[in-house]
């Protein structure tokens, strides 16, 4: 986006005047610098508390190791044998 220069400031404020009037705009102007104000309050409130979130974490500590030491009798291990598969006879539906 190209940058705004006083000749184009000077003709968008002109043809505000022409739309708005001389009355209305500055009642425009500070509505429009209020919610400029709010909207930087709100994201500096964001910004904080992000910041503020990677600061109160802690830093991650390694767990301390534990050695488990697991007995037990081996048990006889079964041979399976695939069977084999007969389809039953389809009966043809009545109906």
């Amino acid at each position: 986006m190209p940058n705004i220069g006083p000749g184009e400031l000077l003709v968008i404020l002109l043809i505000a005047l022409l739309v708005f009037g001389p009355r209305k705009l500055p009642e425009l102007g500070k509505s429009l610098g209020a919610g400029i104000r709010e909207f930087r309050r709100g994201t500096q409130g964001l910004k904080e508390e992000l910041e503020g979130s990677f600061r109160e974490t802690p830093a991650a500590q390694p767990a301390p190791v534990r050695t488990v030491v697991a007995s037990a009798a081996p048990q006889p291990v079964q041979a399976v044998t695939p069977q084999a598969v007969t389809p039953a006879p389809n009966k043809p539906q009545e109906g």
